[in-house]
């Protein structure tokens, strides 16, 4: 039980560095994706996050 707590805490560290890696990149240079043009548009990202971590404590099992 413990190691599983401990894996799944690993697994939202290094989702959180990638999404924030992302958002560097983004900064630095955009993506060119449809409404990730401009690096003003960097805050659709953080939404994205926020909306997954949200829909991530709605549908947690138990």
């Amino acid at each position: 039980m413990a190691g599983m707590k401990k894996a799944r805490r690993m697994v939202m560290k290094v989702l959180l560095a990638l999404v924030l890696v992302a958002m560097g990149l983004h900064l630095i240079k955009p993506f060119g994706l449809p409404g990730l043009k401009k690096r003003a548009d960097v805050w659709k990202i953080a939404l994205i996050l926020i909306f997954a971590m949200m829909m991530a404590l709605v549908l947690r099992p138990g």
